[in-house]
């Protein structure tokens, strides 16, 4: 296992030039499982478009309540303990955006309040209006660990309807690698994991488009334009980023995921975007034809290449 993912880069969020990840930048190789210790002061990343990010979550909520959110009844208590752990972290992190009134949060960028014990809302759709990340809750079983309740707005190919209830081996068995490689390294990572102990990782993958919302393929596949010159301007680099804590009452697991995405011009307004664009362009090619297969990378994995190279070269 990598022992260190690569560090946020400092007031990223307040810099629309400045990606807030590169697990690109070649500090790790790419299908790995690269967990780092995280603060948990540095739980939930700050989110500069948070007010509208958060309309696009409540309506994902309304309007596709079962393609993104899924839950088993006994997950309730392992819920509202989710949903508690965001409350006290928000409240605390970002007191000028947050607003506690006995169990009554207010979103102060949105004006939006929420009844924290609202007997007729799941308690992650109520966590998932909250924050920008993603919230998925894996609870041990007999056959290992299940994911019993997720709130999934912004999946990257991923569907929450077919993956639901699935074991930790079950989610990642297409994963390259993970079987033979990665599978001992995971179950370990979650049989041990303490409490106050969590981690976090990012990876990437690239999208013709900087929509959040990216159903799994057979839903929803990637169109790219027909011609090559129009790719790199069309063309976004997707960073997932992770954070896995064990929470402290039901001991069940809790994963935040964050989505980050910028336009391949970002790499041209970076003040080290010539040496990102070449190192992710190393990356591609060192994919092999399962990886670039697994990234949806296999048709047009030349062209943005070339687009990286162009980057790289100060064209």
């Amino acid at each position: 296992m990598n022992a260190a993912a690569p560090q946020p880069v400092a007031d990223a969020a307040a810099d629309p030039a400045t990606f807030a990840h590169t697990p690109y930048d070649g500090s790790r190789k790419a299908f790995s499982v690269g967990l780092a210790p995280l603060d948990l002061a540095e739980w939930i990343e700050p989110d500069p478009k948070l007010a509208a990010t958060l309309a696009q979550r409540e309506a994902l909520i309304r309007d596709k309540r079962d393609v993104v959110l899924r839950e088993e009844p006994s997950s309730r208590a392992a819920q509202a303990e989710a949903l508690q752990l965001v409350v006290d972290h928000v409240t605390a992190r970002f007191p000028d955006l947050y607003r506690l009134d006995g169990r009554t949060i207010t979103v102060l960028p949105t004006g939006r309040s929420f009844d924290l014990d609202d007997p007729h809302e799941a308690p992650l759709a109520i966590a998932g209006q909250l924050i920008s990340d993603d919230l998925l809750i894996l609870t041990p079983s007999e056959a290992g660990y299940r994911l019993t309740a997720a709130v999934l707005c912004f999946p990257s190919a991923w569907s929450l309807a077919e993956r639901f209830g699935q074991t930790l081996d079950r989610l990642h068995e297409n994963v390259p690698g993970y079987p033979s490689k990665l599978a001992r390294v995971m179950n370990r990572i979650f049989e041990n994991l303490k409490v106050d102990q969590p981690v976090w990782r990012v990876n990437w993958s690239i999208y013709p488009d900087d929509e959040l919302h990216h159903p799994e393929s057979k839903e929803r596949p990637r169109h790219w334009f027909d011609d090559p010159a129009n790719l790199a301007p069309e063309a976004f680099v997707r960073v997932e980023r992770q954070a896995l804590r064990r929470m402290p009452v039901s001991g069940d697991m809790l994963f935040a995921v964050r989505i980050h995405v910028d336009p391949f011009s970002t790499f041209r307004r970076h003040p080290e975007g010539r040496a990102l664009a070449a190192s992710l362009r190393e990356q591609i090619f060192g994919l092999d034809a399962e990886q670039l297969a697994y990234k949806a990378l296999t048709e047009h994995r030349d062209a943005v290449a070339a687009a990286l190279e162009r980057i790289a070269q100060g064209e």
